[in-house]
C-alpha cells in the first residue's frame, strides 16, 4: 500500500465501486482512441465517491474529443498499488494511473516523462517541491496531482481551560501537554506511530530537529544522530510521563487519533486540511501552527514541514502517447484540478490552481497549509525502494519510544533494512 497522506481509505467494494467504471459510450475502441485510467477511491461512501468526479471529467473530455473514450477503474487505497503492479507484471498496464508511488515503474522504463506528454507550460506549473519529489535523474516521471502539508492542530477550548499557550518549541509542547494532562485530557499529545501512517508522524518530528529520512546527497540516513535524539526526547519527555494518551504510540493509528481529536479528547495532533474541515463542521475551535522545533534549533529556525503528494503517471504503450497527452493536459486544467482538491479538502499541485483556489483565498488556515507546502520536504518517493522501506518504518518505528527500547537500536535496524533494499 502506498503512503496514504489524506486518510480516505474507504472500502470501495462495500458500495459497489470496485472494478471498472466505464465512462462515455462503449469500451471496445482501439488503444489509440480508448484511454484506461486506474485511480484510488478518495471518498468514504456513495455520497463522496470519486466516481462522480471522474464521470463528470471524462464526459467533458469526450465532449471535447468526440472520437476518444475513457475507461476509469477505481480501487480502494489498500489495493490500488498492488493492482497496478499486477497489471504491469501481466503486460497490461493502464495508460494512466493515480497512486502514491511511481519510482519503481520509472526504474523499469515503463513511464513517459512529463516533457513527452505535457505542454511546456503545464510541466512548468507544478509546485517546485512536488516537481522535485516527482523527478528521477532530472526527469519528471511522477506528476503531482493533489498534495497535503502537515501542521500541528490544537484544541483551543482545552488549551484555554488548561491555561496552556500554543507551543513553538519542544519544551513548550511538553509544558502544554503537562498542563492539559492536569485538567484530565486523555491525549495531551496524540502520537500516532501505529502501522497506518507512522512514517508521516516520524518524519514530522525528525524534520523539526534538523533530521529526516535522507541526507543532503539523497541517501537514506534513518539512524542519524538527529533522528536518534528526536526519538529519545519523545520517549523520555512525552511517552514516559504519560503525555501521549492511554494508548501506546505504536498501537495508535492516525485515523484513531483524528477521531479522538474530533471527540474533544486530544489536546494536540499533527493533521492536514481535511481534518480542519471536519473539526470546523463539528463547531470545534481549532488552532493550527507549524510543528514546534527542538530547543537545539530554537524557535527562530523554520525547518521544512512534512509534505505528501499523490502521483499521476503515464505508461508507455504503442500508439497511446497522443491520447495520453490530450487527457493529462485536460486533467491539469485549473478548474478540473481545483474541483478534485476542493471536493476532498486537499491542496492542488500546481502554481496556477493554487492561486485560483477559492478554498485557500477564503481561509487563513488553508493558506498556512499552502505556505508550508511550498517549502515542504516530501518522502523520498524518487527512490525505488521507498515503498518497501516506508512499510518497514510503519511497522517498526513505534518501537523506538517503547518503555524498554533503545531508540538508536530500533533506528539502526530499520536503517539496515533500507541499505539491504537499495542494494537489491
Amino acid at each position: 500500500m502506498p503512503p496514504r497522506p489524506f486518510g480516505m481509505t474507504a472500502s470501495v467494494a462495500a458500495f459497489g465501486l470496485l472494478g471498472s467504471l466505464v465512462t462515455a459510450c462503449g469500451s471496445s475502441e482501439s488503444d489509440a482512441t480508448t484511454l484506461r485510467l486506474v485511480a484510488p477511491e478518495y471518498g468514504t461512501g456513495p455520497a463522496t465517491s470519486s466516481k462522480a468526479y471522474w464521470d463528470k471529467l471524462t464526459t467533458a473530455f469526450t465532449a471535447a474529443h468526440p472520437d476518444k473514450k475513457v475507461e476509469v477503474t477505481l480501487y480502494p487505497w489498500a489495493d490500488v498499488d498492488r493492482e497496478v503492479t499486477r497489471m504491469v507484471e501481466a503486460d497490461n498496464a493502464p495508460d494512466v494511473a493515480l497512486m502514491g508511488a511511481y519510482s519503481d515503474f520509472a526504474a523499469q522504463g515503463s513511464l513517459y516523462t512529463a516533457d513527452e506528454v505535457m505542454s511546456v507550460r503545464a510541466e512548468a506549473n507544478f509546485l517546485r517541491p512536488l516537481a522535485d519529489a516527482g523527478s528521477v535523474g532530472g526527469a519528471l516521471y511522477g506528476l503531482p496531482f493533489v498534495a497535503s502539508s502537515r501542521l500541528l492542530f490544537y484544541n483551543e477550548e482545552l488549551f484555554d481551560k488548561a491555561g496552556a499557550k500554543p507551543p513553538k518549541t519542544w519544551s513548550e509542547l511538553k509544558e502544554a501537554a503537562e498542563a492539559l494532562k492536569k485538567t484530565g485530557v486523555r491525549y495531551p499529545y496524540a502520537l500516532p506511530l501505529g502501522p497506518e501512517e507512522a512514517h508521516a508522524e516520524a518524519l514530522i518530528w525528525e524534520l523539526s530537529n534538523g533530521g529526516g529520512y535522507t541526507d543532503d546527497s539523497g541517501g537514506y540516513n534513518i539512524a542519524s544522530e538527529q533522528n536518534t535524539q528526536t526519538f529519545r526526547w519523545i520517549k523520555e519527555n512525552l511517552v514516559a510521563p504519560g503525555l501521549t494518551g492511554p494508548v501506546a504510540p505504536a498501537k495508535l493509528n492516525r485515523q484513531d487519533a483524528f477521531d479522538a481529536f474530533l471527540r474533544g479528547e486530544v489536546g494536540m495532533v499533527n493533521g492536514y486540511p481535511s481534518l480542519l474541515h471536519e473539526a470546523r463542521e463539528k463547531g470545534m475551535k481549532v488552532g493550527t501552527l507549524r510543528m514546534p522545533v527542538s530547543d537545539t534549533l530554537g524557535d527562530e529556525e523554520t525547518p521544512p514541514a512534512a509534505g505528501v503528494a499523490d502521483w499521476m503517471m503515464a505508461f508507455r504503450h504503442d500508439g497511446n502517447r497522443e491520447l495520453v497527452t490530450e487527457f493529462l493536459n485536460f486533467v491539469y486544467e485549473d478548474k478540473n484540478l481545483n474541483e478534485f482538491a476542493g471536493r476532498y479538502h486537499l491542496l492542488p499541485a500546481t502554481v496556477s490552481a493554487t492561486e485560483a483556489s477559492q478554498y485557500a483565498s477564503a481561509d487563513h488556515s488553508a493558506e498556512q497549509f499552502l505556505a508550508a507546502l511550498r517549502s515542504a520536504q516530501l518522502y523520498p518517493v524518487d527512490e525505488p525502494s521507498w515503498l518497501e522501506i516506508s512499510n518497514t518504518i510503519k511497522r517498526n518505528i513505534g518501537k523506538a519510544v517503547a518503555p524498554s527500547a533503545d531508540p538508536k537500536a530500533v533506528l539502526e535496524q530499520i536503517a539496515q533494512q533500507a541499505r539491504d533494499a537499495t542494494q537489491r
